[in-house]
């Protein structure tokens, strides 16, 4: 039975790999370099808003630090300005108990107390400086740390909303676990993946009637959130493809079979197509050893790349600098 089987793939593989030409090949090639290379971006941006981010925590805790610094010599100036009072009522006294002397002692009594006053004069000014630059960088402070507010608030929202997403489609896809379909959230992503047993027939891209069910369902969480982007990624093992037809190789293989999960998700008119990346990675990128029939089974999967997109946070951003 199984040498039936496998003399079928290989005669149906031939058949498939003699149909494509090298046109499309390179297409589809370029195509994935394409989008190996945004989704590299994608994981620059987010490196960025990350740094940024940190960069920006640091100038508040600088301002902090100079707004206690001001504070203290606000404080400072205020102890002086204290003493130079005192100092002058002492002199006042003093002039009141001399005024009875000789001129020339009352006429430097006068001089002291003008210097007094002129001293007392100057150190007035300079504090009513040192309050308004203090009065300047609590504002300055008091904005940015708003900013930085609204940055964290947002990134958590994202975060959550990602988390929520997660579960709405675990929820949505309940009855496929167990099935080689998995869902987990890793760093600000959401990853589900479905092993080609759920979805494909050996060598085929055609969606079995449970893969069907499965990625229909899966489209109907997409459609309530408008605003993630969706990276289909197809993925095979190291086993060289040797059909024939329209397909030359495995990653031929991977990208029809990408393609394939775009056009359902497509079914769904509340999905917009701008939002849909379709990529084929062929062998490149396996989750477990191809030395075993396990390994190789979880290596043959559809993975769907759930990324928030970040205008408002790079709004933020761009406002903060």
């Amino acid at each position: 039975m199984k040498k039936t089987i496998f003399l079928t793939f290989f005669s149906t593989s031939v058949l498939l790999t003699s149909c494509v030409s090298s046109k499309v090949y390179k297409d589809l090639e370029g195509r994935h370099a394409r989008l190996q290379e945004e989704n590299s971006q994608l994981a620059a941006d987010h490196s960025l808003l990350q740094e940024k981010n940190r960069i920006n925590e640091e100038e508040l805790s600088t301002l902090r630090a100079r707004y206690e610094q001001e504070t203290a010599e606000k404080e400072r100036l205020q102890r002086e300005l204290a003493t130079t009072k005192e100092a002058l009522e002492k002199l006042k006294k003093s002039y009141d108990a001399l005024e009875a002397n000789s001129s020339s002692a009352l006429a430097e009594n006068s001089k002291r107390n003008r210097e007094l006053l002129a001293e007392l004069d100057k150190k007035e000014k300079s504090l009513s400086e040192e309050r308004a630059r203090l009065e300047k960088l609590q504002k300055d402070l008091a904005a940015r740390s708003k900013r930085v507010d609204e940055l964290e608030s947002v990134i958590a929202a994202k975060d959550a909303k990602m988390n929520a997403l997660k579960n709405a489609i675990s929820k949505a896809l309940v009855n496929f676990e167990g099935k080689g379909l998995t869902v987990e959230q890793r760093e600000g992503k959401v990853y589900v993946s479905m092993e080609n047993k759920l979805l494909f027939s050996s060598g085929s891209w055609a969606v079995g009637p449970e893969g069907k069910k499965a990625v229909q369902q899966l489209a109907s969480v997409l459609a309530e959130n408008p605003d993630i982007a969706v990276l289909i990624e197809g993925h095979t093992d190291n086993v060289p493809y040797n059909g024939s037809g329209q397909l030359t190789d495995n990653w031929d293989l991977s990208t029809k079979r990408a393609t394939a999960i775009v056009h359902l998700l497509k079914e769904n008119p509340r999905i917009d197509p701008q939002n849909l990346t379709a990529a084929g990675r062929g062998e490149y990128a396996p989750v477990a050893s191809n030395e075993t029939a396990e390994g190789k089974a979880k290596n043959r999967r559809i993975e769907v790349i759930l990324t928030p997109k970040l205008d408002e946070i790079e709004k933020l951003l761009q406002e903060m600098e």
